[in-house]
């Protein structure tokens, strides 16, 4: 038991492989917030100009070089690595915290693909001044514009950024499981270790005086014999 908390418990090497990725891609999520905060979370009117910014944000970060996109591509491996670790022949916490983790991490994942990463591609090509996007348009088909494309990028900037967080939550309410569960467990070796205690010394007590009765009966045997005689 102690062996499997050690390999694959709370406090293992996997669990930093899991929490390593997660609060790295929540501070590239931190950084976007200053440009999604206005486009969800503020009443006020946002000028034109606020739009320019976000576009060019968006566009620099999508026009970074290969090895960015590679390097982000092997750190999400990476929290993968962690749960395949933590979940190879796993304990029933592994099970409920670590299983419950990787589905969130997959979700992060899919909203990653199909939503962020999709509209990278869209602003960093500019879709909406190309000649096909106009005639899908006029065609009826549903064609989000650049404002709207931008707000589906923000939220889904701010759904993946909870995804991860509760990640994390879990992550945090395993090693609080464990904490207690090795606290119940410490608390009864002592007692077993007390209860066999207290027995060892009853017992060498009764021994003692087992004892020491035997050697009262054998002196009163030894003088009943000299008065025989």
């Amino acid at each position: 038991m102690a062996t499997t908390k050690k390999q694959y418990g709370s406090t293992s090497f996997a669990t930093f492989l899991i929490i390593g990725p997660t609060c790295f891609f929540l501070g590239i999520l931190f950084a976007f917030f200053p440009y999604d905060y206005p486009l969800l979370w503020t009443s006020a009117p946002i000028p034109d100009e606020y739009y320019g910014h976000v576009e060019t944000h968006v566009r620099f970060v999508y026009e970074s070089p290969p090895l960015i996109g590679r390097l982000l591509s092997t750190i999400i491996l990476v929290g993968f690595l962690g749960f395949f670790i933590k979940l190879f022949n796993p304990s029933e916490a592994n099970v409920l915290f670590d299983g419950a983790s990787l589905i969130l991490y997959m979700i992060g994942v899919g909203v990653y693909l199909t939503n962020i990463v999709k509209g990278l591609r869209a602003v960093g090509n500019d879709i909406w001044n190309r000649d096909d996007w106009q005639e899908k348009r006029l065609l009826g088909d549903l064609m989000l514009g650049k404002e709207d494309s931008l707000r589906v990028m923000a939220a889904s900037n701010t759904i993946l950024a909870l995804v991860l967080v509760g990640v994390l939550v879990l992550q945090a309410g395993q090693w609080y499981a464990e904490s207690k569960e090795k606290e119940e467990w410490e608390k009864m070796e002592a007692e077993d270790r007390d209860q066999a205690a207290a027995a060892a010394a009853a017992a060498a007590a009764a021994g003692a005086g087992a004892a020491s009765a035997g050697t009262g009966k054998g002196s009163a045997g030894s003088t009943a014999t000299k008065k025989k005689q």
